[in-house]
C-alpha cells in the first residue's frame, strides 16, 4: 500500500491543474467546432446594376434614366476596380457565409460542397478525427474528474491517472492532425474551388487561433498528468527505501 505521507493536498492541486486545463481545451475545440470563423475574407464580385432608384456604390448607374431601352446605347459610369465590391465571408469546417449586396444577412452554403471532389476525402477524415479529439477530450475530463473525487488509495488514483494520461495524449494527436488536414484543405478549395466562391483576399479567424489554443490546453493537461504521475511514482520509490533502511536499522538485519 501507497504511503500515506505522500502530500494528499500536493497531488490534488496538480490533479486540479490537469482537469482544469483539459476542461478549457474540451470547451474551446467544442466552439471551433461548431464555428464557421476558421478563415476570413473578402471576395471581388461584380456590382449588380441599380433597379429603379436605387443609389449608391454597390450598384453600376448608366447615364440614361431609361436604362432598359434596348435601342439606346448605355454607358457604364463605372471602370475598372470600380465595377467591382468586396463582400466578406468566413468559413468553417461545416459551412461557409458571405454577406449579400444591397441586403442584410448573408448567405450561407455547405463547405462541403465547395471542396474539389479529389480533397473531400481528407476533409472528412478531417471531421472524423475533430469528433474523436472531442470525444477523448471528454473521456480524459470524466476520468480526472473521477479522481479528483476518488476517495481510495492512491494506487487506485494513479491507474486512473496513467490511463487519463495516454486518452489525453492520444487526443491531442488526433487534434493536431485534425487541424493541419482542415488546413491543407481550405487552401486547395482556395485554389480549385467554384469560381463564384474564391476568396480575394483572406486570412485565419478567431476559431482557427481557438482550435489551436485547445490542442496547446490539451497537451498542457496531458504533460502535467504525466509529470503527477512520474513524480507520485518517484516518491513513492523514495519512501520504500526510506522505511526499508529504517526497518533495517531497527531491527538490525545483517546485509549480504
Amino acid at each position: 500500500k501507497m504511503p500515506s505521507s505522500i502530500p494528499e493536498a500536493d497531488r490534488r492541486h496538480r490533479a486540479s491543474a490537469a482537469f482544469s486545463l483539459s476542461f478549457l481545451s474540451l470547451t474551446f475545440s467544442i466552439t471551433a467546432f461548431s464555428s464557421s470563423y476558421w478563415c476570413e475574407g473578402t471576395r471581388k464580385v461584380a456590382k449588380p446594376f441599380c433597379k429603379g432608384d436605387t443609389k449608391g456604390d454597390l450598384c453600376i448607374r448608366f447615364n440614361s434614366a431609361d436604362g432598359n431601352g434596348s435601342q439606346a446605347v448605355q454607358y457604364i459610369w463605372e471602370t475598372g476596380d470600380d465595377k467591382f465590391v468586396e463582400k466578406k465571408f468566413h468559413a468553417g469546417i461545416w459551412y461557409s457565409c458571405e454577406e449579400m449586396i444591397n441586403e442584410e444577412g448573408e448567405k450561407c452554403r455547405s463547405f462541403i460542397s465547395l471542396t474539389p471532389a479529389s480533397d473531400r476525402g481528407v476533409l472528412w477524415l478531417s471531421i472524423v478525427a475533430e469528433l474523436l479529439y472531442v470525444v477523448l477530450l471528454l473521456i480524459g475530463n470524466i476520468l480526472m474528474s473521477v479522481e479528483i473525487c476518488y476517495f481510495s488509495s492512491v494506487i487506485d488514483g494513479l491507474k486512473i491517472n496513467a490511463f487519463s494520461a495516454v486518452v489525453t495524449v492520444l487526443a491531442g494527436l488526433l487534434g493536431m492532425v485534425a487541424h493541419m488536414m482542415y488546413t491543407t484543405v481550405f487552401q486547395m478549395t482556395v485554389n480549385l474551388g467554384p469560381e463564384d466562391w474564391r476568396p480575394h483576399t483572406w486570412d485565419y479567424g478567431w476559431s482557427y487561433g481557438l482550435a489551436w489554443t485547445s490542442f496547446a490546453c490539451c497537451m498542457a493537461a496531458a504533460v502535467t498528468t504525466i509529470n503527477k504521475y512520474t513524480k507520485t511514482i518517484l516518491e513513492f520509490k523514495h519512501k520504500r527505501k526510506k522505511l526499508e533502511r529504517s526497518f533495517r536499522i531497527q531491527y538490525k538485519f545483517p546485509e549480504y
